[in-house]
């Protein structure tokens, strides 16, 4: 690392505001899970969710406060007194802690949404910071649509944050709204104007929605922004957040233009993003830049012969400097649990004990059915997972029926219901939503709807594994469940129970802990 060049903060909100992506609802032990993982990867601070949102959301800021060892953990909090006492003890036992409150500052949301005048919002601005500084020295404040608030004001409630003490000041776009020259055009105007402006960290929140969110935020560090707030694959509300693997990549690769430096372990990139799609449900486009199975794929016969001459002819980057592996045969059927573990930590992966004995039988079984175990495999192995021992459902047998004439679909489901056998037996449309009739019913979750079914190929070839991704809805809550086997049926029954036992597990985290 260039020790001459100014290190830009990575703010990670994958497990705030990414999960405020439909469907993208996560467990505690998912979200544990994810920011070990950013931890891990070097990220600066993990906004590990909204405190006071509910009871669940608490837990979970607290038990990753409590496990996180390098980066900073935040928790989100509107300017009001309840919002910032619940963040303040959700990350009290956090080795570093930050507060980070908002309040709305353009005119369309300050009439519409706050019915507030401005001073009020001013009052509130100071009101909120100096409050959440009775729990923290580390305070960040967000104008939120700040992209639409009018400058003078804006300066106003940035300067009445930092005299209240604020040492991290956020300028949302909010609605994905601004161009790059008019963002970074207001950092420039508020570390002109605004009075203690060099005592602080300015901040980029930019969201999607034209598509602007990673040049939106790198115009905002070339205006001498010192943090950046992004998630992993981009997931966010509505077309989502800037993408962490391509800011930090372009900041990376064009180092030249940005004379900026991140401390961002990039080789863990592909992994973070394959545990983020896991457990949210959502598949990383094939063409996603950096992340995408298509990054580094040559095709066209030009290409493919410049590659072959020198690389740099058609890549910028190397795959192995975002942690991409060469799809390659190396575990097969008489591989020893060892080996396996040793893979699995090539990968990425650090499991032992019964997490261990459990994926070594999981691979064991697969190695009778395909006669290719390539790296993919083995990460699904591992990816899929629920929160061990605390299944409310697991499915234990299911067998399809159907005449000569394809035209009877007929689906005898045997699943284990909070410890008990259950069978149900169920006809459909055709054998999956047989499937998912038989399942709901066993669940006694008769209320789910399904929104959402997608297949993909993990791997190449006739024996590759199915991996079937599912959301279903309950109530105003979207969960989501993913599984593979070679069996597409199979692999369909075990994501939708998946859902389903997700759709459980957050109920009743949110119930126990209200």
């Amino acid at each position: 690392m260039n020790t001459m060049m100014k290190t830009i903060k990575i703010f990670d909100t994958t497990l705030r505001d990414g999960e405020q992506s439909p469907g993208a609802a996560m467990t505690q032990e998912e979200k544990v899970a994810i920011a070990h993982t950013l931890d891990e990867m070097g990220v600066d601070i993990i906004e590990a969710g909204f405190p006071f949102a509910n009871p669940a959301d608490f837990e979970a800021v607290k038990a990753i406060s409590a496990v996180v060892k390098n980066a900073t953990v935040c928790g989100l909090a509107r300017a009001m007194k309840k919002d910032i006492e619940a963040a303040g003890k959700a990350t009290s036992g956090a080795a570093q802690s930050r507060i980070h409150t908002f309040i709305s500052t353009s005119p369309v949301h300050m009439k519409h949404k706050l019915k507030m005048e401005a001073d009020d919002v001013l009052d509130a601005v100071s009101e909120s910071v100096s409050y959440a500084r009775q729990f923290t020295d580390d305070v960040e404040w967000s104008a939120e649509d700040a992209t639409r608030t009018e400058t003078d004001f804006l300066c106003r409630t940035v300067e009445a944050a930092i005299k209240a003490g604020a040492t991290t000041i956020n300028i949302p776009d909010t609605v994905g709204y601004i161009t790059p020259i008019e963002y970074a055009a207001i950092f420039k105007t508020l570390i002109e104007k605004v009075p203690g402006a060099d005592e602080v960290v300015f901040s980029t929140h930019c969201h999607d929605d034209l598509g602007m969110a990673v040049a939106n935020s790198l115009a905002g560090v070339q205006a001498s922004a010192g943090q950046i707030e992004c998630t992993i694959n981009g997931i966010g509300e509505r077309a989502g957040n800037a993408s962490l693997e391509e800011i930090v990549m372009a900041i990376r690769t064009r180092a030249d233009v940005m004379q900026v430096q991140t401390n961002i372990k990039t080789e863990n990139i592909t992994r973070a993003s394959r545990q983020v799609s896991s457990i949210t449900g959502f598949a990383v486009p094939p063409n996603k830049a950096i992340v995408g199975s298509n990054a580094f794929a040559h095709e066209s016969g030009i290409h493919q012969d410049g590659m072959l001459k020198n690389r740099e002819t058609y890549e910028i980057m190397t795959p192995e400097d975002v942690g991409w592996a060469q799809t390659h045969l190396v575990m097969g059927k008489l591989s020893g649990r060892n080996a396996l573990r040793s893979k699995l930590e090539e990968l990425g992966y650090t499991i032992a004990g019964e997490q261990l004995d459990k994926a070594f039988a999981e691979f064991k079984e697969l190695s009778g059915k395909k006669k290719k175990i390539y790296d993919e495999d083995l990460m699904a192995i591992v990816d899929t997972r629920l929160e061990e021992g605390k299944e409310a459902f697991v499915l234990q047998n299911m067998h399809v029926n159907w005449n000569d004439k394809g035209d009877m679909k007929n689906v005898t489901v045997t699943m284990r219901i909070n410890g008990e056998e259950k069978v149900v037996e169920a006809t459909g449309d055709g054998p999956i939503n047989a499937i998912m009739v038989a399942a709901k019913e066993a669940a006694n979750m008769e209320e789910a709807v399904l929104t959402h079914f997608k297949v993909d190929a993990i791997t190449e070839g006739s024996d590759a594994q199915a991996g079937v991704t599912v959301r279903v809805r309950m109530g105003e809550r979207t969960y989501s469940g993913r599984s593979h086997n070679t069996n597409t049926l199979m692999a369909t029954a075990l994501a939708y129970v998946a859902a389903l036992n997700k759709a459980h597990i957050l109920s009743n985290q949110s119930q126990a802990a209200a």
